[in-house]
Order: C-alpha cells, then sequence, then structure tokens
C-alpha cells in the first residue's frame, strides 16, 4: 500500500489574465521538482461564474518551452490557438495536450457562445515536464474529445474513471506521452468506497476537487486538497463521505535537473537564457489572424 507522504492545502488563489481565477494546488517552486517529478503544476481554475459580455475573457499570445500543458474543462469552454497551428474549442469532458517541446505561442480565451451567453466555468491546467531529450521536440497540439476518452466503471457502482493517460485495468488513454504518465479523472459516489491499484515507482499525487474523502483509512482530505503518496507501493484506498471528483495522477519521475523561469522550464540556467533569447527573436513561430 503507498503511504501518505504529505497533504497540500490550496494557497490563495490568483487571476491569470481576467478569464482564469487559479488556485495553484502544487507547483516545482513550492513543494521541489524532485518530489513531483514528472509533474510541475496544477493550477484549478474557478468554479466561477460569469457574466454575459461582448469583450472576450482570458489570456492573450504568451511563450512555453520545454515542457506540456494539460487543459480538462469541466464546465464552460475554452478556445485555444497555438503557433504550431493546433486549437479549437474545448467543453466539458474534452482535454486539450499541449507538447511546448522547442517552442510554442498560444492564446486561451472563453470560447464566442460562452463569452455571450456567461456562465459557470471550471478548468485545471497540469503542467508536465519534458525529458532533456525531448526538449528540443517541436511543438505539438493534441485535441482529446470526451467521446475518445474511456470510462471504467468502478466495482460496486462505487463511481467512474476516465482514462486521459495512462492506462486502468483494459482501458488505455489516446494521450500520447514522452514518459509514461497515468492522469486519471475520477468521480466516486457519496459513501462510495473503493480500491485502485496505482504504479510501483511512480511519483503518484491525488488531486481533490471537491467533496470529501478518507484517504488510504487514515487521512480526511478535502476539495482543494492535494495528497502526496509514496512510490513504493501499489494500493490506494478512497472513501468518499459526500460525492467527490478528484484526479489521480501518477508519472515515472524524471531523475534531471529542473530550472524553470516563467513559462520557461529547462535544465539549465544556459538554455533559459537561450530560450528568452530565442522567443525575442521570434523563433517560436507566429499565430495566424
Amino acid at each position: 500500500m503507498k503511504t501518505i507522504n504529505a497533504v497540500h492545502a490550496a494557497p490563495r488563489g490568483h487571476w491569470v489574465g481576467d478569464g482564469f481565477p487559479v488556485r495553484s494546488l502544487f507547483s516545482y517552486d513550492r513543494l521541489g521538482a524532485e518530489r513531483i517529478s514528472p509533474f510541475l503544476l496544477l493550477d484549478h481554475a474557478g468554479p466561477h461564474h460569469f457574466a454575459p459580455s461582448e469583450q472576450k475573457r482570458g489570456v492573450g499570445v504568451h511563450p512555453h518551452r520545454g515542457f506540456e500543458t494539460v487543459t480538462f474543462v469541466h464546465r464552460g469552454e475554452v478556445s485555444h490557438r497555438d503557433s504550431s497551428g493546433g486549437g479549437g474549442t474545448i467543453g466539458p469532458g474534452d482535454v486539450q495536450w499541449m507538447t511546448a517541446g522547442d517552442g510554442i505561442l498560444h492564446e486561451e480565451f472563453h470560447s464566442e457562445d460562452f463569452t455571450r451567453q456567461g456562465g459557470d466555468l471550471e478548468m485545471v491546467q497540469l503542467w508536465v515536464n519534458l525529458p532533456a531529450r525531448h526538449k528540443t521536440t517541436p511543438a505539438t497540439y493534441q485535441n482529446l474529445t470526451r467521446d475518445e476518452i474511456p470510462v471504467v466503471t468502478l466495482p460496486g457502482e462505487s463511481g467512474q474513471l476516465r482514462v486521459v493517460a495512462g492506462e486502468y485495468l483494459d482501458a488505455r488513454g489516446p494521450a500520447r506521452t514522452f514518459t509514461p504518465i497515468n492522469a486519471w479523472e475520477l468521480a466516486l459516489n457519496e459513501d462510495a468506497e473503493t480500491t485502485l491499484s496505482l504504479p510501483n515507482g511512480h511519483t503518484s499525487l491525488l488531486v481533490v476537487l471537491d467533496g470529501t474523502l478518507l484517504v488510504q483509512d487514515q487521512e480526511v482530505v478535502r476539495g482543494g486538497s492535494v495528497v502526496e503518496l509514496s512510490r513504493d507501493g501499489e494500493t490506494l484506498a478512497l472513501a468518499a463521505n459526500t460525492a467527490a471528483r478528484l484526479l489521480v495522477l501518477t508519472g515515472e519521475p524524471i531523475d534531471e535537473p529542473v530550472v524553470g523561469h516563467g513559462p520557461f522550464v529547462m535544465n539549465s540556467e544556459a538554455e533559459i537564457h537561450a530560450s528568452i533569447d530565442a522567443f525575442r527573436r521570434g523563433r517560436f513561430g507566429r499565430l495566424s489572424t
């Protein structure tokens, strides 16, 4: 059985642009890159109600290099464009997986329909590190629609597990990853109990989005918390006091230095300086008008 190393409460929230009120539930600069590798950061945006508007809200064009961003939409709609030619609008149940690689520019806004109509927005954005040998890979974009993501019904109708990346039992997620990663979205019913099998040796994080859970028969965890589990062991026991939604993230650690500066995550200060220079010289491409 995996043991609980730590439980991290959510810090105070902040805004990203004018469209995403977020809480950074974990980050490599706060917890330590080695502890959470291959993961870097996770922002939980909302739930937040937006009034109808004619003015689009979100984040304008900005760069990334050396890692991947994974966006899970739970409510509302988000539109994305990037310099690799990727883009589109994703809604509830959809996921976009963007590989910044050697450099990308992108923007993220509420969709036109959601902007005009208003409503509740909730999404999660995860940053996943790339190993040194793949940090110069060409930028790419994966659009993973709700219908593509397999759903596993848990025993005793305790809930459902969606496999976005990796595999669970006989279900394999559609996301292509550079290192072994599992990203599962889990919905548990009230008073449900379930036991999951996680890979031995993987960094393992449990991100509780809402609800209250008993984890490993010992720790009560509430929405907005992250449970950091041991790499050793394979069993995760959950008991839901209320209906609960959570992310289960596991990944093979990347045993390499991590040096970050804003939107760039590389292996050395020299590579950070080179990334800034490449961005300033326009080497990350451009967005079509």
